[in-house]
């Protein structure tokens, strides 16, 4: 009987601690989630917020959000550097963590995108130059995340916003572009995030480009 009951106290003392683990993990992920628009505001603090995604990924290890986030924030620091010397090292960085989140995470449409996603910042510093190397790896990185999960909404504002910016005459533009904007937005009009977690950011910049290129 003294063994049934130590068994029973230990059984509820573990879960109680994976529980308030759980509440741990839960509320400072959602922090910095909260952060991140602040972020784009001042890139100091986005990779600050990096770095607490990459802490909190080295505490849980088993959890992929975190790897993911603190990859997310590194490919958005390195679209907004300005010294393009420096951006190839935030976009390695990126690499890191994003595979990272594959190896915990494998198959899954959200680490494809951040993967095009890097792959368009290592192009953009120098896009004449790198085309032929990081263009199609960017590409087949948005056919896989669109097969890997045909509701994301993400894989095709991904697809519009490189085309936007994409000259005419090599298939560009608004004209091109707006149809995966409008593809985009439908997704976006229905689609639920598993958890309040997971991935659900694009939504009002792909509304934006949609109406830009609609008044053209």
């Amino acid at each position: 009987m003294k063994k049934l009951l130590f068994a029973i106290i230990l059984f509820c003392s573990s879960t109680g601690m994976v529980h308030a683990q759980s509440e741990k993990y839960l509320n400072a992920m959602k922090g910095n989630l909260q952060a991140i628009d602040s972020g784009f505001k001042n890139p100091a603090y986005l990779l600050t917020l990096a770095n607490n995604f990459e802490r909190i990924a080295t505490a849980e290890k088993t959890q992929w959000l975190p790897y993911y986030y603190a990859a997310f924030c590194q490919v958005q620091l390195a679209f907004m550097e300005q010294d393009k010397n420096k951006i190839d090292g935030i976009a390695d960085k990126a690499t890191q963590l994003i595979n990272k989140a594959d190896s915990l995470e494998p198959n899954n449409s959200e680490v494809s995108c951040i993967k095009s996603m890097i792959a368009s910042s290592h192009m953009m510093v120098d896009p004449m130059q790198r085309y032929m190397q990081y263009g199609p790896e960017s590409e087949k990185q948005l056919t896989m995340a669109s097969t890997q999960d045909p509701t994301n909404p993400r894989p095709d504002f991904l697809k519009g916003q490189g085309l936007k910016y994409t000259p005419e005459q090599f298939g560009g533009g608004c004209k091109t572009a707006k149809v995966e904007f409008q593809k985009a937005m439908d997704k976006y009009l229905v689609y639920k995030p598993a958890s309040e977690l997971t991935p659900n950011w694009g939504m009002d910049i792909t509304r934006q480009m949609l109406e830009e290129c609609n008044a053209k």
